[in-house]
């Protein structure tokens, strides 16, 4: 998908082999909606076990040799004109100097974004793109993509090879992604690794709510609030990312390579 001078989207290029075709998307749609409507038949509910299965693995393979990553969330809806978009834009290129491949969810607005400003600065950029009904595409700055047709498989990708999560300003998606780290992280089933809020005067309404509502209510812990990390700093979030993830984690830098007898590739 192309920007025009104007900021309006243009026709998207074709797709990149692996992706999913229009009637294939057409019957996943069919096939979702029929889940989630209840219990099916035995055959039918098996059939869908091995679907998410396959997407389970084809994610797995092609994600292996991604390299440390660092997750940025946000909206699709901001054009480039936007400066949200230029932030991310500028987050994007920090984190890939830092030697991060930045991942995100693959479509446009601040998906598109954050990989492009890792292809701004020769870094490495990474797409979970999920199959909806409006036709969802792969934004251009992508090295790899991954067409996934479940959210819940998508989210684990996203969440498997990263290092840090940045959310930038977003809706129910961006919002869904970010409380789901936030969980993941206060009940310990991943390392206290940084979750970054840029765009601070959009987050700071949810902020207070959390402080004054949610705390105060005892629902969550002020623990669970003071460790986001709120900066509009593009370079700041960048140093402080590789400090914790470097330092506190001890990562080394690099990515698997393939290995020929398990017909593995590379996408670099």
């Amino acid at each position: 998908m192309d920007i025009k001078k104007d900021g309006s989207l243009a026709p998207a290029p074709p797709m990149a082999p692996g992706s999913l075709h229009r009637e294939e998307k057409v019957k996943t749609k069919k096939a979702e909606t029929r889940f989630l409507n209840g219990p099916q038949s035995r055959l039918r509910e098996l059939t869908m076990a091995f679907r998410a299965f396959r997407e389970l693995i084809t994610g797995f393979r092609r994600l292996h040799f991604a390299g440390p990553c660092v997750t940025v969330f946000g909206s699709a809806r901001y054009s480039e004109l936007h400066p949200y978009y230029k932030l991310a834009r500028e987050i994007g290129e920090q984190i890939a100097l830092s030697g991060f491949t930045v991942m995100t969810g693959g479509g446009p607005g601040i998906m598109e974004a954050a990989n492009r400003g890792a292809k701004d600065a020769d870094g490495r950029s990474v797409g979970c793109n999920i199959v909806l009904p409006m036709e969802q595409r792969p934004n251009p700055y992508l090295d790899t993509f991954v067409d996934f047709r479940y959210f819940f498989i998508r989210k684990l990708m996203l969440a498997k090879y990263s290092y840090a999560f940045i959310a930038l300003p977003g809706g129910f998606g961006t919002l869904d992604e970010l409380f789901e780290i936030a969980t993941l992280v206060q009940t310990r089933k991943v390392k206290e690794f940084p979750i970054v809020l840029a765009g601070s005067e959009y987050w700071e309404p949810m902020i207070r709510f959390l402080r004054e509502t949610m705390v105060r209510e005892g629902t969550i812990d002020a623990a669970d609030v003071d460790r986001f990390i709120i900066s509009d700093s593009p370079k700041e979030i960048a140093e402080t990312i590789s400090q914790v993830a470097l330092k506190q984690f001890g990562l080394q830098k690099g990515v698997w390579k393939p290995r020929w007898w398990l017909m593995e590739t590379s996408p670099w």
